[in-house]
């Protein structure tokens, strides 16, 4: 059984606005997965594209509920046609299994969200930090690398299959210093605040799961992001359904605010970015800029002193597009400065 709560905690849970940021990383795999596969027959691959193809898109929209779009359900039985390449892995979650890892071409998965409709989420994604306590046997403890090496590998694997990159804790003396199991339980606002500051993250996922006596696991999910707070509690069949609920709620709240519904048409918008004072610089904003599934072309106009002005070829408004840019903390927005640009901002290195 699920449930899920949103809600603004305010001043009662500003844990994370204190030197919190929306860190981002470049998803490099955003258009490949890997899918379980009994051989390496022809069938077992056509099948496989077919699943392949179905994270891909779950992945680059960032919610399950793309697969339900007609023109996406309709694009899934020719998926074979659109692998670029695939490749055999062993799995390390079942002993003697097989993983087919499938990449597809970039542009055929963009065009068809584009005429899809559905929103598009950019491979830049702000980093999670996941806290995790596991009790079993009326022990709690921290879920770790020492502790449970299979639960933080399905952690891994579970937040890989969404595209969201994943911060673990140390645990170092510094962690354990500064947050108990029992005060990570309780979502004692203090001491998460303090222990998760030093990674400088908005986002951060906290867990608490139990095993049951009939195999069974139950548990809570609380996912904050600034003020914001979502809970999912749950009792699933296993630990890697439970870790799969967990990191769906963050997928699908993080979707919420990137994702943007692409235009089949490019807009032109003017950027504006001051400080740029080398070809370094210059080079790293147009070079971020076009590794943006929305900004087909960043092209220069002009040179001021340290201003230079970008014209940008988009799939999305300026308003839509500034929600993503601004997840790069070297691009700090700035007020209007008459120049005429859509978009302001300060290269801050």
């Amino acid at each position: 059984m699920i449930t899920l709560v949103r809600r603004s905690l305010g001043i009662v849970l500003g844990l994370l606005l204190v030197a919190a940021t929306a860190r981002a990383e470049i998803v490099k795999d955003l258009y490949s997965a890997e899918v379980p596969v009994a051989d390496q027959s022809p069938a077992q691959l056509a099948s496989a594209s077919r699943a392949a193809l179905e994270a891909v898109f779950v992945k680059v929209s960032g919610s399950a509920s793309v697969l339900r779009n007609p023109v996406v359900a309709a694009a899934l039985p020719g998926a074979r046609q659109h692998v670029q390449q695939y490749s055999y892995n062993k799995d390390p979650a079942v002993p003697g299994g097989l993983l087919a890892e499938m990449l597809f071409d970039r542009s055929y998965v963009n065009n068809l969200m584009i005429e899809s409709g559905a929103p598009v989420w950019t491979a830049n994604r702000p980093t999670v930090l996941v806290w995790l306590v596991k009790e079993e046997a009326g022990v709690q403890q921290f879920v770790n690398a020492e502790t449970d090496p299979a639960l933080v590998a399905q952690l891994r694997r579970e937040f890989s299959h969404r595209g969201v990159p994943l911060q673990l804790p140390l645990y170092d003396l510094v962690d354990t210093a500064a947050l108990s199991v029992e005060q990570a339980r309780a979502l004692n606002s203090a001491a998460l605040e303090q222990a998760s500051s030093r990674y400088q993250l908005q986002d951060v996922l906290v867990g608490g799961v139990a095993l049951q006596s009939d195999g069974r696991v139950t548990g809570k999910w609380n996912y904050f992001s600034g003020s914001d707070r979502s809970q999912r509690s749950a009792t699933a069949e296993s630990e890697a359904l439970f870790v799969r609920e967990g990191v769906g709620l963050v997928a699908e709240a993080m979707a919420a605010r990137y994702a943007v519904a692409a235009s089949a048409q490019d807009v032109g918008l003017a950027m504006s970015v001051t400080g740029v004072t080398s070809y370094a610089d210059y080079a790293a904003v147009v070079s971020w800029l076009e590794s943006l599934e929305l900004v087909e072309r960043a092209d220069l106009e002009s040179v001021q002193g340290d201003r230079i002005l970008v014209r940008l070829q988009a799939q999305a408004a300026a308003d839509q597009l500034a929600t993503v840019i601004e997840l790069n903390k070297q691009l700090v927005p700035i007020p209007v400065t008459g120049a005429g640009a859509d978009l302001n901002y300060l290269w801050q290195k």
